[in-house]
């Protein structure tokens, strides 16, 4: 596979794609954040695919059978908060331009702010749709979005640009599907599956050193 225009600065790099409120993006979250740890210098770029939007049941509800799969393949419970969520329909358009714009602007912070985001929505059921949801982790990271970024009804031009350029990649790898966890090594992209390291997060590290060999020998 070619990657798209990949920045030059490096020949790996790891592309996340995600969405903040699915849960299967939420159980692949640790890997990330191990691959992170291990790799330090290695660019991650965190790309939120804003699949839910709030408007069709059909595209955006979560069923209680898909939950319990996530459960079941990951080894947790969501808690009570989270499951009370279930009821309404979900829009992650807020958390969607919040990302983008720390990606770009702030991305030292970008891991932290989705672990942040994950944790407020499926651990303590915030549903992450207004400003006044996110002021607590805001300010705990000392972010300043402008104005713009905190919007809810439609998202930024910066996270539409975004979205370009995950189709883009969707299309080389030949799936939509999110989560997506790919390691770009010169014009090679490798997608992990993520499914095989759900339950101990800290063995994805050996398999990305794996895949970095292939291609450093």
């Amino acid at each position: 596979m070619t990657t798209p225009s990949l920045p030059k600065e490096s020949s790996t790099q790891l592309f996340f794609i995600y969405d903040s409120h699915c849960p299967w993006s939420y159980v692949v979250t640790p890997l990330v954040n191990e691959i992170n740890k291990a790799f330090p210098d290695m660019p991650l770029h965190l790309w939120h695919a804003a699949f839910f939007d709030g408007k069709s049941d059909d595209s955006t509800a979560i069923k209680i059978k898909e939950i319990q799969a996530v459960e079941k393949l990951a080894g947790i419970h969501f808690s009570e908060h989270y499951h009370d969520t279930l009821k309404h329909q979900k829009n992650s358009i807020l958390s969607a331009n919040l990302m983008t714009w720390a990606q770009h602007k702030t991305p030292s912070l970008a891991l932290p702010l989705l672990n942040a985001l994950q944790g407020a929505h499926f651990g303590q059921g915030n549903q992450l749709t207004l400003k006044a949801d996110l002021d607590n982790i805001i300010n705990e990271l000392k972010l300043s979005p402008p104005a713009k970024v905190l919007n809810s009804d439609k998202l930024s031009k910066d996270a539409l640009s975004q979205l370009e350029e995950i189709f883009a990649l969707q299309e080389i790898i030949n799936t939509e599907a999110i989560p997506a966890l790919l390691l770009a090594v010169d014009e090679q992209l490798i997608l992990l599956n993520h499914n095989f390291y759900l339950t101990e997060p800290k063995a994805i590290v050996e398999a990305v050193r794996i895949e970095l060999d292939k291609y450093n020998q």
